[in-house]
């Protein structure tokens, strides 16, 4: 029942040697992938499936063959056979437990892990929801004397409300952030309206910090790739690195989800001495990978109140002995086995020193992860697929975990969710109905791949165990004007959108670069976008027909300036990927609809300089090809600007590694006038206007891949996730 297909192990002449410390530059993530399997003595790994329904290695979705293994490790046996019926015993099962989660799953911490000394840097006070607040801007840094070559700082936004009369609980949230944004203070106007963004509609929700302070709470952002970079090259980096003195790790050592837990009890450490912070109530919430994070912050510092653990999948709540979408072999190729100790590549490995092993052999599961959370407060959050929250995440397989957890959190004198415990023939209640009766909740929203339906019902939940009185945020009145766009700055310096679709975007593409095999990889902002978009079926039909057989795959996001397309790609849009070719548009959101002089040309010609060598850098084997700026017609006087521009970059091709195209003389008049027909709204292509594109890509992608197969291993297209639905 599981994939037996396997990667062959590189020859002894390719296997790198172990570098001087400090020299991590030129560490990819497969030299790191190759040293630990070295380690391990694994010669071959089993690919995880595909997440494209047309490969022949697909995810299966086929609920009668999803559970192989028709038992779990027992929550309530000690290895020696005893019985736990006590909360003495609890405490000897719970250490083993831990010791079998950090030793085979997600790694120790070490011990000599450096102090954290926590500074404020800025305060700042706004409004949220009508409501006064105080805001800090902290930054937690880590003593590096072991090893100075390496900094690790944990920056985070810490906000209150000023008018409390008691501490008040707060939420740790796995997210960028700037503290103006964070007391209320809108982002700096765009420069021009932005089409890509849609922002909440009239009666929504408000957003989780309105509801948050409102209901009398904090809230901190914490941004854990900060601590700890979200890619395999960075483990001799951050804070792993740091205590490993720039070497690999060992197979034990703690991956990036530890990590990102360690940064949020750092964050716990400092919430104690502040006198406006009830220590006692703290929580920890995330979503996708860093629901996971989450997860594993709270099972292992018990300090922790709440969790509220969104979509986290397999690594999260999704039980490992599931064949259904995401598996154990997903989470050991080198896109993301950064995130789990080097043991866990074991349950992927077919051919060994010691064999071939299965998720059936891990000593633990998720359910196992659920119960070190209890007795305290524990809610498993999902969307639906129609929406945008995966099949792949296998919702029924985090529903069971949650059953085979209830007899330690009534073992703790705590509620359950109600449901009997056969966790074989569990089934999940029906979306919007909630199990909350207890301190193991779930609930399962009808949107997308957020948590962001389900804060009410959590704050609501939450405050009912705290012995707190819920009030409720009123749902959105008016819809907001501004806050899409951050204020301009260098386009070589990386910075992200911190709205809530893109954020959203952002995490839909990361699970993107798993879903199958991209050997071109498209990158940009919305003319790159729309092309390959669920929601433009009229371009996607376009895009299937030129580069269908090629395995091309679309990562371009609408409104993306330079800099926040590198900043995606710095958080991991093309970690792992290794693609043959890059195609790379980007600038037009710079160029803006204004001329800005020689300045502007300067900083453009530096940005998309930054963004070639950052895709070299993540995947040093692609081609790119570099797509001039396109013309634009509704301001000709920036024409002149976009000419300067792509004369300098065009300067950055070599003809082998960096190809530069070049369609503005069929797309635009002598003037820079876009032809009749090439455009509907005087920037993005018509689907003439894409088949040229098409038509200059196509004779040289045939030149380096030779012509398209039949057959196509592309992810599945995506698009936006505010696309409204018919």
């Amino acid at each position: 029942m599981f994939l037996v297909a396997t990667i062959a192990a590189p020859a002894r002449g390719q296997q790198p040697s172990v570098r001087t410390a400090g020299d991590t530059t030129a560490w990819t993530a497969a030299d790191d992938h190759r040293q630990m399997m070295r380690q391990l003595g694994i010669m071959a790994l089993r690919p995880g499936p595909s997440g494209n329904e047309q490969d022949p290695n697909h995810a299966n979705y086929d609920e009668s063959k999803a559970n192989p293994f028709t038992s779990l490790p027992d929550v309530l046996n000690l290895k020696n056979g005893q019985r736990v019926t006590t909360r003495a015993l609890w405490t000897k099962r719970r250490a083993e437990i831990v010791e079998d989660f950090e030793r085979e799953v997600y790694g120790r911490i070490p011990k000599n892990v450096p102090r954290v000394t926590w500074k404020v840097i800025a305060t700042d006070t706004g409004t949220i929801g009508g409501r006064r607040v105080i805001g800090k801007q902290l930054v937690g840094r880590v003593d590096n004397s072991i090893f100075p070559e390496i900094n690790v700082d944990i920056p985070l936004i810490l906000v209150a409300p000023s008018d409390a009369k008691r501490r008040v609980p707060v939420m740790i949230m796995f997210r960028p952030g700037a503290l103006a944004q964070a007391v209320g203070r809108p982002a700096p106007a765009p420069t021009r309206p932005n089409p890509f963004f849609a922002p909440p509609a009239v009666g929504d929700d408000a957003p989780s910090t309105e509801q948050l302070i409102i209901d009398g709470w904090g809230f901190a952002f914490l941004n854990p790739t900060a601590v700890q970079a979200d890619n395999g090259a960075g483990l001799r980096r951050g804070i792993i690195g740091l205590v490993n003195k720039g070497q690999p790790r060992k197979p034990d050592d703690w991956g990036a989800l530890r990590a990102w837990g360690w940064a949020a009890s750092r964050a716990l450490d400092y919430l104690e001495s502040d006198s406006l912070m009830d220590a006692k109530h703290v929580g920890v919430e995330g979503v996708s990978r860093y629901g996971k994070a989450a997860l594993v912050a709270m099972a292992f510092d018990t300090r922790f109140a709440a969790v509220l653990i969104g979509s986290s999948g397999e690594g999260g709540a999704k039980l490992h002995r599931r064949n259904f979408g995401e598996a154990v072999e997903s989470l050991t190729g080198t896109g993301e086995y950064h995130w789990m100790a080097g043991n866990f590549l074991k349950y992927s490995a077919s051919q060994a020193s010691f064999g071939s092993r299965t998720a059936n052999d891990l000593p633990v599961d998720a359910h196992e992860l659920l119960a070190l959370c209890a007795p305290r407060l524990t809610f498993v959050s999902y969307g639906v697929p129609e929406k945008g929250d995966a099949k792949w995440l296998d919702h029924q397989g985090s529903f069971m975990a949650a059953v085979a957890a209830q007899p330690v959190f009534r073992l703790l004198g705590a509620r359950d969710l109600g449901v009997p415990d056969n966790y074989m023939n569990a089934r999940m209640p029906s979306v919007n109905v909630g199990l909350l009766d207890g301190q193991l909740a779930w609930r399962q929203h009808d949107g997308g791949h957020t948590d962001a339906p389900n804060w009410k019902y959590f704050l609501s939940w939450a405050d009912y165990f705290f012995g707190r009185r819920y009030t409720p945020a009123p749902a959105i009145r008016e819809t907001p004007t501004s806050g899409a766009v951050q204020a301009r700055q260098s386009a070589d310096k990386p910075a992200p959108r911190t709205d809530a679709n893109s954020m959203l975007a952002h995490q839909q593409l990361l699970a993107k670069r798993t879903q199958g095999t991209i050997d071109v990889y498209f990158e940009g902002n919305s003319i790159t976008r729309r092309w390959g978009a669920t929601d433009y079926p009229q371009f996607l039909a376009n895009w299937k027909a030129n580069f269908f057989g090629w395995n091309a795959a679309d990562f371009g996001w609408g409104g993306d300036r330079i800099e926040n397309i590198l900043w995606r790609i710095d958080n991991g849009e093309l970690d792992g990927v290794n693609p043959k070719v890059i195609v790379l548009l980007a600038g037009a959101n710079n160029v803006g609809q204004e001329p800005g002089g020689d300045e502007k040309v300067a900083d453009i010609t530096r940005g998309i300089k930054a963004l070639i060598d950052r895709c070299r850098q993540k995947a040093p084997n692609a081609t790119i090809i570099l797509t001039g700026i396109f013309p634009r017609s509704d301001n000709l006087a920036v024409v002149p600007e976009i000419r300067r521009i792509n004369d300098n970059i065009a300067r950055f091709a070599d003809g082998q590694r960096i190809r530069y195209i070049n369609v503005n003389d069929k797309l635009a008049d002598s003037t820079g006038k876009l032809l009749d027909g090439m455009t509907g709204d005087g920037l993005h292509p018509t689907v003439r206007g894409y088949q040229i594109w098409a038509d200059a890509l196509k004779p040289i992608l045939t030149e380096l891949l030779g012509p398209p197969a039949t057959t196509d291993h592309a992810p599945p297209p995506t698009g936006d996730p505010s696309a409204r639905r018919p």
